[in-house]
């Protein structure tokens, strides 16, 4: 059995952008982010969850994650979220 990958997109409530990144536990990785533990975001804190997906396997999630980043925060991915409307994960 495989273990399932999510790519996920957080915002900083401090600053108001985006964080791309994939894990095989959201919520844990959320913790981290939030805990000041991750360099690329340890200033921006707090985060939410504004947006996953879960993948089957590791490298379709960061053939999915590379392909949001390279988006640079356009209409894309606005719509995406969007059209993900969940409520946040405090």
């Amino acid at each position: 059995m495989t273990e399932k990958y999510f790519v996920y997109i957080i915002k900083s409530k401090k600053d108001g952008k985006n964080y791309i990144g994939s894990t095989k536990n959201v919520k844990r990785r959320l913790e981290w982010h939030n805990s000041g533990r991750n360099i690329s975001t340890r200033y921006r804190a707090p985060f939410v969850i504004i947006y996953s997906k879960e993948f089957d396997n590791k490298k379709d999630a960061l053939t999915y994650e590379r392909w949001l980043k390279k988006q640079k925060g356009g209409v894309k991915i606005k719509t995406l979220i969007r059209e993900y409307n969940i409520p946040p994960i405090a």
